[in-house]
């Protein structure tokens, strides 16, 4: 056999090795939170799922919701087999598919894997959580842990109740923000890492809840093998935000560069107790 014919074999080999390993590729298919605008919520998380796509030899294409009730209700017909979900549409989506199964726990820039959300206002609005009454309060969707959920528990804690006052849904923790700001509301119920950065606009923190488990990487164990899983899982909780990996990391989103841990269904015990027996209207009431 000619050095010509062995170079032209091995050639081939090399190639066809290529194209089974491109076939054989994992799809893996991903919907971030919709709680911000599409393309801000695209660019925070490309960065991470080209990382992982790398690490783990496969692709990862985007599906997108603008609601949380459709994020759930792709997760239960099992059209998606990763999702960044908040604690309340995580609890939600287990009570309907026991299938999905948290990975990792993103941290907050303090570094705790637990974040809060706020009741606020502006700063002349006067607003008091407790004796407000015919009031016009932002609410970001009803299945926002951050929603109906937190901003009822912070009125009731206060003395007051948000089925006393007006309230509607905006959709993104933004646009509260923004609402309150303008003086469209009086109030406003949104994550607190997103409130503060409209502080210096005005924008005055009421209220706090005691710490949420953190936003989670969730799984689909109806199409995701444990392997996959656990690999995701042991890519991201190595990454060291302080470290070796901090100049990485500074291209990821706000809500994801500061690393993971291990997450698990038991984490949200404080949230199940939390919502009780709570009816989350669907809708405003003006």
């Amino acid at each position: 056999m000619t050095k010509r014919t062995i170079f032209i074999l091995a050639a081939i080999w090399i190639t066809t090795l290529a194209a089974v390993a491109m076939a054989s590729a994992e799809t893996l298919r991903f919907i971030p939170l919709p709680m911000q605008d599409r393309e801000t919520v695209l660019k925070q998380f490309r960065p991470m799922t080209a990382y992982l796509e790398q690490r783990l030899g496969a692709t990862i294409v985007y599906d997108y919701c603008d609601n949380y009730a459709d994020v759930l209700e792709r997760f239960r017909q099992s059209k998606v087999d990763l999702a960044y979900l908040g604690p309340l549409p995580y609890v939600r989506l287990r009570t309907v598919f026991d299938g999905a199964e948290p990975l990792v726990h993103f941290k907050e820039a303090s570094g705790e894997a637990r974040y809060t959300c706020s009741l606020v206002t502006f700063v002349d609005t006067g607003f008091d959580p407790g004796s407000s009454r015919d009031r016009q309060i932002a609410l970001t969707q009803p299945l926002s842990t951050c929603g109906y959920l937190s901003t009822g528990g912070l009125m009731r804690n206060h003395g007051g109740s948000l089925a006393d006052n007006l309230y509607r849904y905006l959709g993104k923790h933004d646009a509260v923000a923004l609402a309150v700001v303008r003086g469209e509301f009086d109030a406003g119920g949104l994550k607190s890492a997103i409130a503060r950065k409209y502080t210096h606009m005005g924008l005055k923190i009421v209220a706090k809840t005691p710490p949420l488990p953190g936003f989670a990487l969730v799984g689909n164990r109806h199409t995701l093998d444990p392997t996959m899983m656990d690999r995701i899982r042991q890519e991201l909780i190595v990454l060291d935000p302080k470290g070796k990996d901090e100049s990485r990391l500074s291209a990821w989103g706000d809500n994801i560069r500061h690393g993971a841990v291990t997450a698990s269904d038991a984490d949200y015990t404080i949230v199940r107790e939390l919502l009780g027996k709570t009816q989350i209207p669907q809708e405003g009431n003006f």
